[in-house]
């Protein structure tokens, strides 16, 4: 958890908080990467710094039998779509998107409409967070 809190840690101080050498946690944290448990390390940005400003949710209902594939491809075109899952219930997929605004998530939502797979959306616009943890 310390590493999740922050990534920029140094062996050191996670020595000194779990009463263990640099040395031995620095081999810890290798083998946890060698092994795929720790997948890498990014930087955690604030999305308004860059402008995004609005953030929503985005359910994607797709014409039977469309491949998850071309869910993903379809998606991935557009850099405002920041996470995507395939999904249970009533929709196939939903998408985390950021856009500047609402005119921008307006215009947004009408472009992945214009899929020919696509059959329908329906969105929710984050108001505001009530848990964030690092790592999700």
């Amino acid at each position: 958890m310390l590493l999740v809190e922050d990534g920029r840690r140094s062996y050191d101080d996670i020595a000194r908080r779990v009463s263990l050498s640099a040395p031995a946690v620095k081999r810890r944290i290798d083998r946890l990467r060698a092994d795929g448990s720790i997948r890498g390390f990014s930087a955690v940005i604030d999305p308004e710094a860059f402008g995004w400003r609005t953030e929503a949710l985005v359910e994607l209902f797709y014409a039977p039998g469309t491949q998850l594939s071309v869910v993903a491809a379809s998606l991935a075109k557009h850099p405002q779509v920041v996470e995507a899952w395939s999904v249970t219930g009533d929709a196939d997929a939903i998408a985390r998107v950021r856009t500047t605004d609402n005119a921008d998530l307006e215009r947004l939502i009408m472009d992945l409409q214009q899929d020919g797979q696509v059959i329908r959306t329906r969105s929710q616009v984050i108001m505001s967070a009530l848990i964030a943890r690092p790592g999700d």
